[in-house]
């Protein structure tokens, strides 16, 4: 997940001043007592977002959820995503609604009529549409769920208990034909208050929708800017964005600006509330998938899992803050870490989205991308690649966003028999991970393989098939011993001839909360 949890945290440190659950000295004491190192429990509770999957008739998805086994925060609990509220109809003008007065005042003694013998069909209907689209049984499991609609919904999702501790979820389309076709994965996101597209575009060969999805029982209000090569593209119509309580909103970024620009970068901030964003990405004679946001900025990026067949990889960059960015940019491929012939470097001007042609800089071997500071500076950027395989009619494309360290734990919830390919690197130290296949949704027994990542290469595996396997599995990445880790999972499926793909990353799952050690000292109520 991209935030961490700190609800519970606060709770702890609250209770602390009240009660005094705090390391405090108490009368007669000679010292203030030593503090404690903090723990690291499970969290209690977590919450997911899904985009609207696809418009498309002629497309099918696939939710996957999936909670890790181990020890989680309780014994009961729940994982369920269910459907977002439809959007409110666009609210007449005053004009219209005087129009409509007379009308509405002679039907309402006939629809008045019908009111009783509708409401029992009414509740059945809202009962269906509020109705979990998917539910996890157990853990170590994942569920599936299929749908073909075209109008299917963002969905909204909250784990508690035993099922809260790094549940993953994901969405996989197939759009098997049209202006948008190809394989979009979107691994499900959890709700926030800022993120970074870079990657983006308002291109003529482009259709890229920003879709909000609000997981609250309020509004919210976000804003959206634009980046281009030459600094902000000017927008009247991004800010102030009104996202209902439980509902999504997707932007046609085109619709934002006069101005066309190839590369853009996307910032998503919220006035109030808080909400999920991912960027559904659609190119002409190309193909389409979901951008995900890219890590937090930060002087030094990670952007693992370029195929070993990429044809063409673009990297764009962005830097937030008043100063430029001079970058250096290396390969970490399957021996070694080089720097691409002619792009060694890359300056970035603040506030100004840049962008490097690297064609097919991985020549046949897996790679993962590291941008690193060149001139001692630590400016933070963000980052994301634009990945292409295949040529003329047969081309996919797919992003990968920077992102942070597998951690203590990451999981992919949606890998298929065939198709799945992981991708790790360690940018630092040589290190150690373990890699769990779950059991199969509909049947299969699960395995355990560990690996090790030398320092500054990528290694590409294909994940051990569960023994039985019946239905999909999910993929889940521990760090064991050296320094970090990076991940990512390609899923491969040949449609109509093409090999279309999709790449999501495994940053660190959030499963664990750091609580501050504390003893009970209720001395400090006395008088």
């Amino acid at each position: 997940m991209k935030s961490t949890p700190l609800s519970l945290v606060a709770g702890v440190v609250a209770h602390a001043a009240v009660t005094g659950f705090a390391a405090l000295t108490a009368p007669g004491d000679e010292g203030v007592t030593e503090a404690k190192a903090a723990a690291r429990l499970p969290v209690e509770r977590s919450s997911l977002l899904c985009p609207a999957p696809s418009t498309s008739d002629l497309a099918d998805t696939t939710y996957t959820s999936f909670t890790p086994a181990g020890e989680g925060g309780g014994e009961a609990g729940a994982a369920e995503l269910t459907p977002a509220e439809p959007l409110p109809a666009d609210e007449d003008t005053p004009a219209d609604k005087d129009d409509e007065a007379k009308k509405d005042d002679e039907a309402e003694k006939d629809d008045k009529k019908d009111e009783d013998a509708k409401g029992d069909k009414g509740d059945e209907d809202k009962a269906a549409d509020t109705k979990p689209v998917i539910s996890l049984k157990g853990l170590g499991k994942p569920a599936t769920a299929e749908t073909s609609k075209s109008d299917a919904p963002a969905l909204v999702g909250t784990a508690t208990g035993s099922f809260a501790p790094g549940w993953a979820a994901q969405q996989t389309t197939v759009a098997a034909a049209g202006g948008a076709r190809g394989l979009l994965g979107a691994s499900c996101t959890a709700p926030d208050t800022d993120f970074w597209f870079p990657g983006a575009s308002t291109g003529a060969s482009r259709q890229d929708y920003v879709h909000l999805t609000n997981p609250d029982d309020t509004a919210a209000v976000a804003d959206i800017e634009l980046y281009g090569a030459e600094g902000a593209l000017k927008s009247d119509v991004g800010e102030g964005i009104t996202v209902p309580a439980r509902s999504s909103v997707p932007m046609l970024i085109s619709t934002l600006t006069s101005e066309a620009a190839e590369n853009v970068t996307v910032h998503v901030t919220t006035r109030t509330g808080r909400v999920g964003a991912v960027v559904s990405a659609a190119e002409d004679e190309v193909g389409s998938d979901w951008l995900a946001a890219s890590a937090d900025p930060a002087s030094t990026q990670i952007l693992p899992g370029i195929p070993a067949d990429a044809t063409s990889v673009r990297l764009v960059a962005f830097a937030p803050g008043e100063d430029d960015a001079d970058v250096k940019v290396q390969l970490m491929g399957k021996n070694a870490t080089f720097s691409p012939a002619g792009n060694s470097t890359l300056h970035i001007k603040s506030r100004m989205t840049a962008s490097i042609d690297l064609k097919d800089v991985t020549r046949g071997e897996p790679g993962s991308l590291r941008l690193s500071p060149a001139d001692g500076s630590r400016t933070p950027v963000v980052a994301a690649l634009r990945v292409v395989r295949g040529t003329g009619a047969k081309q996919e494309v797919a992003f990968i966003p920077a992102t942070g360290p597998v951690g203590e734990r990451a999981t992919v919830a949606d890998n298929r028999a065939k198709g799945s390919v992981l991708s790790l690197t360690a940018p630092g130290e040589t290190a150690k991970v373990k890699v769990t296949t779950s059991e199969g949704s509909e049947g299969g027994s699960a395995s355990v393989k560990t690996y090790t990542v030398k320092s500054g290469t990528t290694l590409e595996v294909t994940p051990e098939i569960p023994a039985g396997l019946k239905g999909g599995y999910a993929l889940t990445v521990e760090s064991e011993s050296g320094g970090p880790v990076h991940a990512a999972r390609t899923l491969t499926l040949k449609e109509s001839g093409i090999d279309m793909f999709t790449v999501q990353t495994l940053p660190d799952d959030g499963g664990t909360v750091e609580v501050p050690a504390a003893e009970q000292d209720l001395t400090v109520l006395d008088d």
